[in-house]
């Protein structure tokens, strides 16, 4: 969808926001200002791969799974430091952040304790110096609470544009 709707709009700066696989990693790298759902050292090691080719650095956020909910994607918590070393070890990726998804039709307090672990794990990324940590978490329905605890991107396209058609 990114690569068709790209063409259309070059002049937009385009976030990658669902499950990335390895055989669709060459429409996103390059095309995508920042990709938020890297959850595996293998789909790191793709994009940077990727971007070395392009001669680019693919700006990323790593996706954690903060509510051990079976059917959202992102790593489990205890795989961040690995998945942050190899994204500092890799010259084609540039580590900008962390996201996550609110758990599926939780409570207000559920929700609000997964943005607020993502902020606190947040504080454990080596970043650049000149590089504020980027919270991607938040979605149409759940918003505002991600904005209270922190959220610097929210992903809210059904509050703008209404739900999608399937398919």
């Amino acid at each position: 969808e990114l690569r068709d709707k790209a063409k259309d709009f070059p002049e937009a700066r385009w976030h990658f926001i669902g499950h990335l696989q390895t055989n669709k990693v060459k429409y996103v790298v390059g095309k995508a200002t920042l990709v938020h759902s890297v959850d595996s050292e293998k789909i790191l090691e793709a994009l940077s791969e990727r971007a070395e080719r392009e001669k680019l650095v693919q700006d990323v956020l790593l996706e954690l799974n903060l509510s051990g909910d079976k059917t959202k994607t992102g790593a489990p918590e205890s795989l961040l430091p690995q998945l942050a070393a190899k994204a500092g070890a890799l010259p084609g990726v540039r580590l900008k952040g962390l996201m996550t998804m609110g758990p599926a039709s939780a409570s207000e307090k559920d929700t609000r304790a997964a943005f607020r672990r993502l902020k606190e794990l947040s504080a454990s990324l080596t970043l650049s110096p000149q590089i504020a940590p980027e919270l991607s978490m938040g979605m149409s329905g759940d918003f505002e609470i991600a904005i209270e605890e922190g959220a610097t991107l929210v992903r809210i396209g059904t509050a703008i544009f209404g739900e999608r058609p399937p398919g």
